[in-house]
């Protein structure tokens, strides 16, 4: 900008010695005598005196441009400051904007296709930060998939034993695989980058560098709000017509009266024979048992593992809150479970076909169903969907947070993994105005849901005071489901199947914390 304006002065000062030429030119040529050439000196002298007038005027107005500019150059400034820290630049130790070197990074993930143009005010506001940030840093930073889901978790492992020249970010899921790559180092420690810092709010919403931890060792981070998991989706014309109000099932979960047994109290009214041949044709609740039976353990306080402490794994499966809820389970699995009116060698997923067609009242399902592309976009009936009713020794509603993390191999050096998590730290920042932009919320709204679904509920879910993190996940050769959960169905005695896993799952938590 500067050296724009003093061309500008430069030109004024040109113009201004051309003209005394074109004067003194015209004289010597004309061959004029003493009158005229006194006339003509009079009249170069003149027009000298206007040349050096239109030239202080000139650099004048170039000093008032040149000011203006600095004024607005600080003005800036002064409004990207307002805004935050997002648009300071971070400099190095000469006082230049850190520099990654033109890296090309892949934040590699199973889903990720090319990239779409911004489709509302947020996706262009969100490019326009990340265009600054890569041309601010010298970095370019994509979204692709490469693995799929299934593969995952053996690429990384193959990818951090062996090494690669790519600059990779990884996305991963909760998997023994996983959990051994920690505990033999081939995941990076988090902790060790201080361009990373676990108190931000972006962090502190979903905890996933606490589940991901160990000995003071963080080896995986994910961003902002978490994604909404497991609650309870209900038919209303099926409540109505059992003389059931909807709305006073939204008006127990705002009153914090929404209750293991005000769930019972309905479970009873829906379920009915309706005309009267002895067979129940609408049934209180279908659903895949497995969920449910997870999210009632986490509704009454308890878990399947936890941590204390000093970071150590503890084995919770025979905690009194556990316990509670597991028995719990099975009785209302057994008095309103619709899978007893399941045909012969259906799928196992045919709970969802029931709760379309109108066969059963309420539904056991994470928040994903009623999103777009979901199949309870077939649904002809309205629905509802409150969080999961919490047990007599639970605190408040909860949601079991379950994030895809994020990890660096522990194959790359110190500098490639600072520059990493340096780049993705700067992608993962909401734009200004847009610090408190929740995703789920805009996606939930094109769903199946009505607005007290995602004003209340689905806004409530991904609140950190109703969310917690579950460690058994973390347990290598624990798999929760075929060992365990899948067994707790309808007429199950739980002690039998507490009694059958007991000692292996203490003797993988005992593993777990060597």
């Amino acid at each position: 900008m500067k050296r724009a304006l003093t061309k500008k002065v430069t030109a004024a000062i040109t113009l201004a010695a051309m003209t005394m030429s074109a004067v003194g030119c015209g004289a010597a040529s004309n061959g004029t005598d003493a009158n005229t050439a006194t006339e003509t000196e009079t009249a170069a002298s003149t027009e000298e005196t206007a040349a050096e007038e239109t030239t202080d005027a000139a650099e004048e107005t170039a000093d008032a441009e040149e000011a203006d500019a600095e004024e607005t150059e600080e003005a800036d400034a002064e409004e990207a400051s307002e805004g935050g820290d997002l648009y300071e630049v971070k400099t190095d130790a000469d006082g230049n904007p850190i520099d990654l070197g033109g890296m090309e990074i892949i934040i590699r993930d199973w889903w990720s296709g090319d990239p779409t143009e911004p489709a509302n005010d947020y996706e262009e506001a969100l490019q326009e930060y990340r265009d600054w940030a890569q041309e601010t840093y010298n970095f370019t930073i994509k979204q692709q998939a490469i693995s799929d889901w299934g593969s995952t978790p053996a690429d990384f492992v193959d990818y951090a034993t062996t090494g690669g020249d790519e600059n990779y970010l990884w996305v991963l899921r909760a998997d023994p695989a996983i959990t051994s790559a920690m505990a033999n180092g081939l995941m990076y420690d988090l902790s060790t980058l201080d361009c990373l810092d676990f108190s931000k709010e972006k962090f502190q919403r979903n905890l996933l560098h606490e589940q991901f931890s160990k000995d003071g060792k963080i080896y995986a981070m994910y961003a902002g709000f978490s994604e909404p998991r497991t609650g309870v989706y209900f038919n209303k014309r099926i409540l109505t017509d059992a003389g059931i109000d909807p709305e006073t099932i939204y008006d127990m979960q705002a009153d914090g009266s929404w209750t293991w047994d005000k769930f019972e109290e309905l479970l009873s009214k829906v379920q009915r024979d309706t005309d009267n041949d002895g067979v129940i044709d609408i049934y209180g609740m279908t659903l895949n048992e497995g969920v449910m039976t997870t999210q009632a353990i986490f509704s009454n306080g308890g878990d399947l593992v936890g941590k204390d402490a000093s970071g150590k794994y503890t084995y919770d499966l025979e905690n009194p809150e556990t316990l509670e809820a597991l028995n719990w389970t099975v009785d209302m699995f057994t008095k309103y479970d619709a899978e007893v009116a399941n045909p012969e060698g259906a799928e196992w997923d045919y709970y969802k076909e029931q709760f379309l067609n109108g066969q059963a009242a309420f539904l056991v399902e994470d928040e994903y169903a009623g999103c777009p592309g979901n199949f309870l976009e077939d649904m002809n009936d309205e629905v509802g969907f409150v969080m999961f009713p919490k047990g007599p020794s639970g605190k408040d509603y909860i949601n079991v947070w379950s994030n895809n993390p994020v990890a660096i191999p522990a194959c790359y050096d110190e500098e490639k993994a600072w520059k990493l998590a340096f780049a993705w730290d700067l992608w993962t920042n909401q734009p200004e105005g847009y610090e408190d932009y929740n995703g789920n919320i805009s996606t939930a709204r094109n769903g199946i849901f009505d607005s007290r679904s995602v004003d209340e509920t689905i806004t409530m879910m991904t609140q950190p005071e109703h969310g917690t993190v579950a460690y058994h996940g973390m347990i290598p050769n624990m798999d929760v489901g075929a060992d365990f959960i899948w067994n707790i169905t309808p007429g199950c005695v739980v002690s039998e199947q507490v009694e059958a896993i007991a000692d292996t799952w203490k003797s993988y938590v005992d593993e777990a914390n060597k």
